[in-house]
């Protein structure tokens, strides 16, 4: 699931202003893995978007990417 965490972080470090704040914690499961994000104090926004839509545009890609490996995912951003 290394990947899928790569990937994730990848996403983010592109949207946000301080990509040494960025923190993807993976927490795996049989079927499915969660992961939990963080970020500097004024990306919040940028990682969430208008009504949520960045970060459900997050979540869409990552899904896709995990069922190819047969997981499902999982994506908490923390505050």
């Amino acid at each position: 699931m290394e990947e899928l965490k790569d990937l994730v972080t990848y996403i983010l470090k592109a949207l946000v202003d301080n990509q040494d704040k960025v923190e993807v914690k993976e927490i795996a499961g049989d079927k499915s893995v969660i992961f939990e994000l963080r970020v500097g104090e004024g990306d919040l926004g940028k990682v969430i978007g208008k009504q949520g839509r960045t970060a459900q545009a997050i979540r869409t890609i990552i899904s896709a990417a995990a069922m190819k490996l047969g997981k499902r995912t999982v994506l908490e951003i923390l505050d």
